[in-house]
């Protein structure tokens, strides 16, 4: 299975990444992460998190609520995490940012 990670201007990666059962929700369409988490359930991944950072919470969540309403309506949440990261930006501050992750299975 190829790697759809891609780098953009924020710091934020999304797509697959190295772990390969987590799908980092970033600035592409829902669909390309419906996808994602598709071709890993059906490559048998058993659990696939979907985890979403600051503006992009709201993507995960719609990405997991297209999922399962209209491609997979099978799939079961397993438990939903959130949380605060603190991450450092390019001027060496400190930045608190909000996140979310939605772990799925069958």
């Amino acid at each position: 299975m190829s790697d759809i990670a891609v780098e953009v201007g924020d710091g934020f990666e999304d797509g697959v990444e190295e772990e390969p059962n987590i799908v980092r929700i970033g600035k592409k369409p829902i669909m390309n992460y419906v996808v994602a988490c598709m071709t890993l359930l059906n490559n048998g991944v058993g659990e696939v998190m979907v985890r979403g950072r600051g503006q992009s919470i709201t993507k995960a969540v719609e990405t997991v609520d297209m999922l399962k309403r209209a491609f997979m309506k099978n799939i079961k949440v397993h438990s939903v995490d959130i949380g605060t990261e603190e991450i450092k930006r390019d001027d060496g501050s400190i930045a608190s940012l909000s996140m979310i992750e939605i772990m799925l299975g069958n």
